[in-house]
């Protein structure tokens, strides 16, 4: 058994004794409230699969005014209003001109032990946006990385950047949880998941209006993104069997990613001449956690990374000395999903997943 494969054993042990204390339907309940929309009403064409015989409601919040019988799964396109969401603050932040930071909250690690020994949390944080993060990845799993829910709760209500939760997700239970908790976004690890569940994780995490970055580490977990549905794909540069680093992976992961969906690397990256390498090699965002952890001076360190090698060599950027704009983020364009006259949707109101479980269908 792999480190990844104990930290996953830890959280089910830990998510089996949440759901003891609060069951996973009164979560979902207190989570579609805080999330449903006001007064949606679909005008949707007249073969729309909601559009179903008069009179016949589904289980839709409050307000919201659809004709569909329960457990009917919507495909409408993405303009349709029924898919009012919450903006998807977390992938608009990563859709930048030049390559976007996430910066991580970080105690520990298993790999490094005891980063940190002194961690004000809030404090970092606020230095992170200061300096111009795109985003802050707050770590929550708490025995191998010293993290804490209550982390990411008090940074949700001190900083304005979407935030990341930094947890090994394997119950669609963390998913609400990350919702309550302030985040913008979910980390989904392609090596923890089936394929099914995966395709079911990124459908609930879009039905929340959160960003889902699903993290890979392999050609074969790339192609399991991109057929799931994902829209924020990380590569880690980490082997988690040795704990090597390869920054050259993620140049490799990013050939195989259409430039529409977003591209992160993540772990490793201590350099300006790494941010450069990735920046020429077509990477949308980097998640940097170590590096600004063990600096006295975050801000600094940031501006350095971001800065310190505008011009680097030619033997720096693989050969090429004039990467072309659609190489630093592709399609800029956000999709029509992410435009912000969209408001929060509940998870009953999203479609497209085949087989969405049934507390989600409405049918249960």
């Amino acid at each position: 058994m792999n480190i990844l494969q104990k930290i996953a054993a830890r959280t089910k042990e830990r998510v089996d004794a949440r759901k003891k204390v609060l069951p996973l339907r009164e979560l979902m309940e207190m989570t579609n409230a805080r999330n449903a929309p006001v007064d949606v009403h679909c005008k949707a064409s007249a073969d729309c699969p909601r559009n179903a015989p008069a009179g016949v409601r589904s289980k839709a919040p409050a307000g919201v005014h659809c004709k569909a019988p329960a457990g009917v799964h919507c495909k409408a396109s993405a303009d349709c209003p029924r898919n009012a969401l919450t903006g998807f603050p977390f992938e608009k932040a990563l859709r930048s001109e030049d390559i976007a930071f996430i910066c991580e909250v970080k105690r520990a690690s298993p790999s490094k032990g005891i980063i940190a020994n002194e961690f004000p949390y809030l404090d970092i944080a606020k230095d992170y946006e200061a300096a111009g993060a795109a985003a802050v990845s707050v770590l929550t799993e708490p025995f191998y990385f010293k993290g804490d829910d209550d982390h990411l709760r008090e940074i949700a209500n001190t900083v304005s950047i979407p935030l990341l939760r930094k947890d090994f997700t394997v119950d669609r239970y963390m998913i609400y949880e990350a919702k309550l908790l302030g985040a913008s976004a979910v980390l989904l690890i392609c090596s923890l998941l089936e394929r099914e569940t995966l395709e079911e994780f990124i459908y609930i995490a879009h039905g929340l209006g959160l960003s889902a970055l699903v993290e890979t580490h392999s050609e074969a977990e790339v192609d399991m993104a991109l057929t799931t549905g994902a829209r924020i794909i990380g590569a880690n540069n980490r082997n988690l069997e040795t704990f090597e680093v390869d920054i050259a992976l993620s140049g490799r992961l990013k050939k195989m990613v259409p430039p529409d969906i977003v591209f992160v690397s993540e772990s490793g990256i201590r350099t300006a001449d790494d941010v450069e390498i990735l920046r020429q090699n077509g990477v949308d965002a980097v998640l940097v956690g170590e590096t600004l952890m063990r600096s006295p001076d975050k801000k600094a360190a940031l501006a350095e990374l971001r800065d310190g090698n505008k011009a680097a060599p030619a033997e720096l950027r693989g050969g090429n000395k004039s990467a072309p704009a659609k190489l630093r983020g592709g399609n800029k364009t956000a999709p029509v999903e992410l435009r912000d006259d969209n408001k929060a949707a509940s998870v009953e109101l999203r479609g497209g997943y085949k087989a969405a479980p049934a507390e989600l269908r409405g049918d249960a």
